[in-house]
């Protein structure tokens, strides 16, 4: 990979270096099925259930950091955080109870098998909050939530079908819908684009500091 030209901005240069690994995981045939709606219900919440380990470890870091900054200009929890959505949506989807669904048995599976991915990314992201410096962690903030913000919403369309829900009720959808930024409102469309823009500058804004957080 050749070097990323450090004078540009920060989400710039993100976008750039990420584009090759995007579209390959894209093209997977994971994510093929997932944005088809061919991927089966229960793979479907299981992927959801990795999804919540990623968010659940990678949430606290951002609050233990939140004045860190470069994680302040970007930490937004009340319109970005995902694990609790994510909780809700497992649950739906299951018809259990919130506080049930880690004893269902497709968690019990995932836990006694957990891919080696997960593990790896979960552990990477415990040790950057632990880190002297948090920075890397901004990376993740991008990937992460800017995928929600874009194709999360293309991912929502497909499984509205796939599994018969109720696209206007939002009932097993809610890590796919994203409030205001200046309210406790749904978010449509508008609102999305303008968020990602407020995502933007809040990267670049922390990229300003220095090419030693660009770099890193």
């Amino acid at each position: 990979m050749s070097t990323p030209d450090l004078t540009l901005p920060l989400a710039t240069i993100l976008q750039k270096v990420t584009f090759k690994t995007h579209k390959t995981v894209a093209n997977s045939l994971g994510a093929i099925a997932l944005v088809s709606g061919r991927l089966p219900k229960d793979q479907y919440i299981r992927y959801l259930m990795m999804l919540w380990h990623i968010y659940s470890t990678f949430e606290p870091a951002l609050e233990q950091h939140a004045t860190h900054p470069t994680l302040e200009p970007i930490y937004n929890p009340a319109v970005l955080a995902r694990s609790l959505s994510l909780s809700a949506d497992i649950a739906y989807l299951l018809d259990v109870p919130e506080a049930s669904w880690k004893s269902h048995p497709i968690h019990l599976a995932l836990l006694k098998d957990t891919p080696l991915v997960l593990k790896a990314y979960v552990n990477r992201v415990r040790e950057l909050a632990e880190a002297q410096d948090p920075s890397p962690l901004l990376g993740h903030v991008y990937v992460r939530y800017l995928g929600d913000l874009s194709g999360g919403q293309t991912v929502r369309r497909a499984i509205v079908k796939a599994y018969g829900l109720d696209g206007k009720s939002g009932e097993g959808l809610s890590f796919y819908t994203f409030k205001e930024l200046e309210s406790t409102k749904k978010g449509m469309q508008g609102e999305l684009k303008h968020i990602k823009e407020w995502f933007r500058d809040g990267m670049n804004k922390a990229g300003e500091r220095g090419n030693d957080v660009k770099g890193k």
